[in-house]
Parts: structure tokens; C-alpha cells; sequence
């Protein structure tokens, strides 16, 4: 890739204008008769042609080479990638799983994908796939991209250098980055072997939430969100691209590397955000707020992306944790590093827990105990990091999700411990 590769630039939804080689871009007309340096013109649509100005979503590049040079995509085998959600029948229960192992063979970001649950439809351009990934090898002339939504890429362990054809993301645990439906990219493992989760979201573009009385400032700051900088790989050799399209994996040659986008202009890029940059909102008077006030991203009622980051609890005559509650949304939740404040144990960093619509969940016996007995002071919750994909259809399992070594069967019981304690009128 160009010497530009590492830069960054700043603000969310951005109109960007970058160029790895000076003169790539065009001034004052997005495809000329002649493009500077025999580059060609090409635009990728994110949104509606006529879609109103502010929710547009367009970026003009300037490539080596036009994106249809490849050969006709054949179907891929997928792996553990699924796109439909109804291979077995979803239970109401409770559900929670161990850390997903690393594998012991050579496996990139495609190969260690595996699909946990998932519901809506791509086609419809409704839903999420949500996916962890495993992964212990870089991808070696290999490259990806989805048609069915936008990827939110949560690692928890290890870094992820993300090469795109808008340019080079470095996403870090305790980060996260977005590629948007459509470009394409490969992942590096600088660090090693690597794990995370994935949310594919299949409906309109993720957006910062809106603050209401919250005023102007808070939650995720626009100019805290990064865009890549123009950098470009010029390599004539023999690769592919891996295309995930209605839930299938398809798999085309091509004879050059497509990450060939020497100057780019316009708002649909990929990006990346530092979660330690978002500002806690909390109580300081009593009672706990909803989990929506962590909210970092929301796709409207599709999904929202929260978290749970270090912070101050101060509340008075309140319970703090997390309150015993039965939701019409379903969560599915990550510990990125730490514990999470309402479970005691069991619920472990690169493991994951699903609460579907109506199903109660809340905190475990051993928290309730502890939390309903505590002084009350100031408490500083630090080293934690948990995370929410919350979304309003319920999330289906995969066959792998239910039937997976690493589904703890026993998870009902850390609620068993909650007993009686209701003494009625003397």
C-alpha cells in the first residue's frame, strides 16, 4: 500500500476528499473525459440515487482499474456463514457461551467467520447476521466484501489492520471500525491470532443517536469517528474476492488486487471509533437508566450498538446494577475485557450471551445479594468493557449457536439462588 496508508481523518459522515498521489483528483468535475494519471472514474452509491441530501450516501474513486474486471463469481462452500435463520427452532430460553476458541489450523477473517443468529431478510434490506470471528492468519490476496448490509467489527482480541479501497484501518481492542455494504477490503493480523464479533446490519446506515434533552454535546462526539486516508495497492498477481451476496459466499478470480483507489471524494468510507472516547451519561440523583443512554450507533429500531465502558456509579437508595427486566427488544451481549457489572461469573471476555423478546433476564443471585447489601458511596467501575447489539426482531440461532460445545446448558441456574423473600402483612 502507498506511504499515506496510516493517516486518518475526522468527523462522522464527512464529505472526504483524498488523494495518495498528488493530482489523482479531479477538480470541479467528478468524471472527466480524461482522468488525471489514466486512472479510471468510478462511483459507489450507498444509498438511493434520490435519497434527500442528508441521508445520501455516495463516494467517487479513482482506480487503476474499473471494479468489473473479475472473472464470473462461482458459489463458496460458506463455511459457517449463514444468511437464513430458520435451521432449527428458536427457544425462549436464556442463552450464553464460553470464549470461541482460536483455531488450531491457518485461518483468516473469511475462513474464521461463524454466524451466531440472525434474523430479517438482505433482500428486503431488513435485519442483522451477527458473526464472531477467529482467526490466527492474514489474508493473502484475498478479499472481501458483503452486498447484504454494513459490517460493525467489535475485536476483543488481538489487532486488526483492515485494508480497504478507501485505505488502511488500524482497530485495536477497545475500538471498533465500520465497512460500509460494498467495499471491499482484507484483514491483517499484526498482533497474531485475533477474535471479535461482527454486526452485519442489513438496513439503513449506522448514525450517531440523536440527543434530545441531552443538548449538543455527549454520548459519541462526530469529530472523534476517523476515516482512512487515499492509499492504494498496485499488484498484478493472481487473487480473489470472496462476495457475501443473500447470505451465500461467492468466490471470483481476479488479476490484480481491487484495492487500487488511488484518489477517493464523498461521504461513504469506512471508519473507525476509540471507545474510551465516548462521554457516560448517568444518574446522579438514584435509579438506573435505560441501556439506550450508552448508545455509540443506531440503525433506528433495526439495531443499536451500546456499551458498557468504565464509569462512575453515585446513585443513592438505588439498586445499581442492571434491574431484572423482560424486553420487546433482544439482546445479544460481548465482554470485550473485565466483568460486567451483573454477573458475578461465568460471562467471560470474547464470550457472549443472547435475551431474546419476553424472555427475563437480569442480574445472577450472587449480584442481587451483594448489590442490595451495598454501601452506597461513590464506586468507580473500572477495566470493564461489555457491549449490546440490540435489535428489535427476535435474533434466531444457528444450528452452530444451539449446538456448540461452548453453550453453557447450565446458564439458567445462576438465577436459581433467587428465593423467596416476600413477608406479607402481620
Amino acid at each position: 500500500m502507498s506511504s499515506s496508508e496510516l493517516r486518518y481523518q475526522s468527523g462522522f459522515g464527512n464529505e472526504f476528499a483524498t488523494e495518495a498521489s498528488p493530482g489523482a483528483l479531479p477538480v470541479g468535475q467528478n468524471s472527466p473525459q480524461h482522468v488525471p494519471l489514466g486512472l479510471y472514474a468510478e462511483q459507489l452509491s450507498g444509498s438511493a440515487f434520490t435519497a434527500p441530501r442528508h441521508l445520501n450516501r455516495r463516494t467517487w474513486t479513482y482506480r487503476i482499474r474499473p471494479s468489473v474486471t473479475h472473472k464470473p463469481y462461482i458459489e463458496h462452500p460458506g463455511g459457517l456463514i449463514r444468511g437464513t435463520f430458520d435451521e432449527l427452532p428458536t427457544p425462549p430460553n436464556q442463552l450464553r457461551w464460553n470464549p470461541f476458541p482460536i483455531p488450531t489450523e491457518p485461518t483468516d477473517f473469511v475462513d474464521g467467520l461463524i454466524t451466531l443468529a440472525g434474523n430479517g431478510d438482505p433482500a428486503a434490506q431488513s435485519g442483522v447476521a451477527i458473526h464472531i470471528y477467529t482467526a490466527n492468519a492474514s489474508m493473502q490476496r484475498r478479499y472481501f466484501y458483503t452486498a447484504d448490509g454494513e459490517l460493525l467489527i467489535v475485536p476483543q482480541q488481538g489487532r486488526t489492520r483492515i485494508a480497504s479501497e478507501l485505505g488502511i484501518l488500524d482497530v485495536a481492542p477497545g475500538e471498533i471500525c465500520v465497512i460500509p455494504r460494498g467495499i471491499k477490503f482484507k484483514v491483517e493480523l499484526p498482533d497474531g491470532a485475533s477474535r471479535g464479533y461482527v454486526c452485519e446490519n442489513c438496513a439503513s446506515p449506522f448514525r450517531l443517536p440523536e440527543l434530545g434533552a441531552i443538548g449538543a454535546n455527549g454520548l459519541a462526539n462526530a469529530r472523534d469517528f476517523l476515516a482512512p486516508v487515499a492509499a492504494y495497492e498496485d499488484l498484478d498477481a493472481e487473487c480473489e474476492i470472496v462476495a457475501k451476496f443473500l447470505g451465500r459466499l461467492w468466490v471470483a478470480e481476479i488479476d490484480h488486487s481491487p484495492l487500487d483507489v488511488v484518489a477517493w471524494h464523498g461521504n461513504y468510507a469506512p471508519y473507525k471509533y476509540d471507545l474510551a472516547r465516548f462521554n457516560c451519561i448517568n444518574t446522579v440523583s438514584f435509579d438506573h437508566p435505560d441501556p439506550s443512554i450508552y448508545t455509540v450507533l443506531t440503525s433506528a429500531a433495526n439495531v443499536d450498538f451500546a456499551i458498557f465502558p468504565p464509569r462512575w456509579l453515585v446513585a443513592e437508595h438505588t439498586f445499581r446494577p442492571p434491574w431484572f427486566h423482560r424486553n420487546l427488544m433482544n439482546e445479544f451481549m460481548g465482554l470485550i475485557f473485565g466483568q460486567y457489572d451483573a454477573k458475578a461469573e461465568g460471562f467471560l471476555p470474547g464470550g457472549a450471551s443472547l435475551h431474546n423478546c419476553m424472555s427475563g433476564h437480569g442480574p445472577d443471585a450472587e449480584t442481587y445479594q451483594r448489590a442490595s447489601t451495598a454501601e452506597l458511596k461513590p464506586v468507580y467501575l473500572a477495566d470493564t468493557l461489555a457491549f449490546m447489539f440490540e435489535t428489535q426482531l427476535v435474533l434466531r440461532p444457528t444450528r452452530f449457536a444451539l449446538e456448540s460445545k461452548i453453550l453453557q446448558h447450565e446458564y439458567y441456574e445462576c438465577w436459581q439462588g433467587l428465593r423467596k423473600q416476600f413477608k406479607g402483612n402481620v
